[in-house]
């Protein structure tokens, strides 16, 4: 995007006994694949995504329990093609992937939701957008065309047009929304943050992962268990 997370041994997945981290019950951080995570209260759950070179990361899924972080499972992912940058510096139309530690707050994608999927979970439908308009106060939402409040009609060459989510059915059949300028969106800083299925290479400031990662972050996260994403080089 723009400015735009299985069978176990054939995905390449990893068993409890690949990697423990022990970990105090209270801890507010924690290194995990060598990426600081910040937690929140009651994390339990976390995916970390370690740049490794260029636009290429590899991305964790980690599980607390018993006081240990244990690695479940990792793919090889992608990074904006303008690098990795602190998310408090990073402008929109950059193509840069924000450093930091962020919530995901819900999933989006083609399917309807799913018995197994904890996440708040919406389906894209024809006129869904992800408002990027910097005159929008739904900046860094998602908004179908129908209910109004921003521009939708701008131009792909404006670096204020929305994104309509329907035009990458690929990337976005299973998309997490990472929290990043999420609670209070600064304008010009950067909307529309995902971790979604991998393209053809780098994407234009998301994470993205392989279709078989994604499915299985959507039958795992649980809002229960506080998941939290982590940027990190």
């Amino acid at each position: 995007m723009r400015t735009t997370l299985y069978a176990w041994v054939v995905a390449g997945a990893l068993t409890a006994s690949t990697l423990l981290v022990p970990s105090p019950a209270f801890a507010d951080a924690v290194t995990l694949d060598g990426v600081r995570v910040r937690l929140a209260p009651g994390t339990r759950q976390v995916i970390t995504v370690n740049h490794t070179s260029g636009t290429r990361a590899r991305v964790t899924y980690w599980r607390h329990t018993g006081g240990t972080w244990v690695r479940k499972l990792h793919a090889a992912g992608r990074t904006g093609y303008g690098g990795l940058v602190v998310g408090s510096r990073r402008k929109q139309g950059t193509g840069t992937t924000p450093l930091g530690s962020y919530r995901m707050p819900f999933s989006f994608g083609t399917h309807p939701a799913k018995p197994a999927w904890d996440l708040s979970h919406r389906r894209i439908r024809s006129g869904d957008y992800w408002v990027q308009d910097n005159r929008s106060r739904f900046y860094n939402r998602y908004r179908n065309k129908a209910r109004g409040g921003f521009r939708w009609r701008l131009p792909s060459s404006n670096v204020s047009s929305s994104e309509r989510l329907a035009d990458f059915r690929g990337q976005y059949e299973y998309a997490l929304v990472i929290g990043f300028n999420y609670a209070s969106p600064v304008r010009h800083r950067g909307s529309g943050i995902f971790l979604h299925v991998n393209g053809r290479g780098a994407t234009a400031g998301c994470v993205s992962a392989p279709r078989w990662f994604l499915r299985a972050m959507f039958s795992r996260l649980d809002p229960g268990l506080a998941p939290v994403i982590a940027i990190g080089r």
